[in-house]
């Protein structure tokens, strides 16, 4: 349990260039302290002792301003940033080296038991304010920009953006995921933007419907000079 612990604070320094040492991380960081009382709170859920599982995690939730249900399944190397805000839902089952910023949500959308929550891949970034909605799967090295409403799956080493969230990065090995740099707010360089992409497409279309009006409009010009010779 120890070791985990240090795992959990040691990737912070690997992720948050504010940490400065160990005492800090472990009194000042909200996110340190949501995990140690999630952690406590999913043994006690898996050895039956539900309810008290429950009144832990909404401790920790009155303490922290993070809501993680006792029942999430999530992997080692999680790192909170900032923190408030924060809900986690009970069927969301989180993997290795998985960051998440403030106002995330990995949430719900039907009352049916069951699996109902995200599923997130090993390395995936969560930017602030995101809504990760339903039973869908983020895969490995997928980025979250922040803001995006995402309710469909992500493959792997892709960038989601926008209300509703849509790739607007595909399978690549020319940016950073994979390769160890990490990405905060998951924002990578050169990110577009999909309505300004749009508007872009939109002008460009106006612009060619343009010329072909001038070109048009010249045509005629030159057979009415015909007919009058």
């Amino acid at each position: 349990m120890f070791n985990r612990i240090k795992a959990d604070i040691r990737v912070i320094f690997e992720r948050d260039p504010a940490a400065r040492n160990f005492l800090e991380v472990l009194f000042c960081y909200p996110g340190v302290h949501a995990l140690l009382g999630y952690r406590l709170s999913h043994w006690l859920w898996n050895h039956n002792f539900r309810f008290i599982a429950r009144v832990n995690s909404h401790l920790s939730r009155f303490l922290t301003g993070i809501e993680i249900h006792p029942g999430a399944r999530i992997g080692h190397g999680f790192f909170i940033d900032h923190g408030m805000g924060v809900v986690i839902g009970e069927t969301t089952e989180i993997g290795n080296n998985v960051t998440l910023y403030h106002g995330v949500t990995l949430g719900g959308t039907t009352w049916n038991k069951g699996k109902r929550h995200p599923t997130l891949g090993d390395n995936v970034v969560i930017g602030a304010g995101a809504k990760v909605l339903g039973p869908i799967k983020l895969g490995t090295n997928v980025r979250i920009g922040s803001n995006a409403v995402v309710v469909a799956d992500a493959p792997d080493n892709s960038t989601v953006v926008g209300i509703p969230g849509r790739v607007v990065y595909g399978n690549s090995k020319d940016r950073d995921h994979g390769t160890g740099k990490f990405s905060s707010y998951g924002e990578t360089n050169g990110m577009p933007d999909p309505v300004a992409k749009a508007v872009g497409c939109l002008l460009d279309q106006v612009h060619q419907m343009d010329d072909r009006i001038k070109e048009l409009e010249a045509e005629k010009s030159r057979k009415k000079r015909g007919k009058k010779s």
